[in-house]
């Protein structure tokens, strides 16, 4: 199962739950997950970035996870 790790302003929606095992193959999988298991998350993980095993990905698209991957939730830095 993949590890996931929540940045600590989503932690609200979850209980203050900030880690979290994940069985998916790919991160739309993972996302699916989350929203099923913390409703509250809602769209709030529509703004992240994804680092898998510390690679930061602004679209993850259909990244594949392994079952020991570590993904963090990262918010996506708008710049100009």
């Amino acid at each position: 199962m993949a590890t996931v790790h929540l940045p600590s302003g989503l932690t609200a929606f979850t209980g203050g739950v900030d880690t979290i095992d994940i069985d998916a193959a790919r991160v739309p999988d993972l996302i699916a997950e989350l929203r099923h298991r913390f409703p509250q998350l809602g769209d709030h993980l529509d703004g992240m970035a994804v680092a898998i095993d510390g690679e930061i990905y602004q679209d993850p698209g259909y990244q594949p996870l392994r079952a020991d991957s570590d993904v963090h939730l990262v918010p996506r830095i708008a710049g100009g």
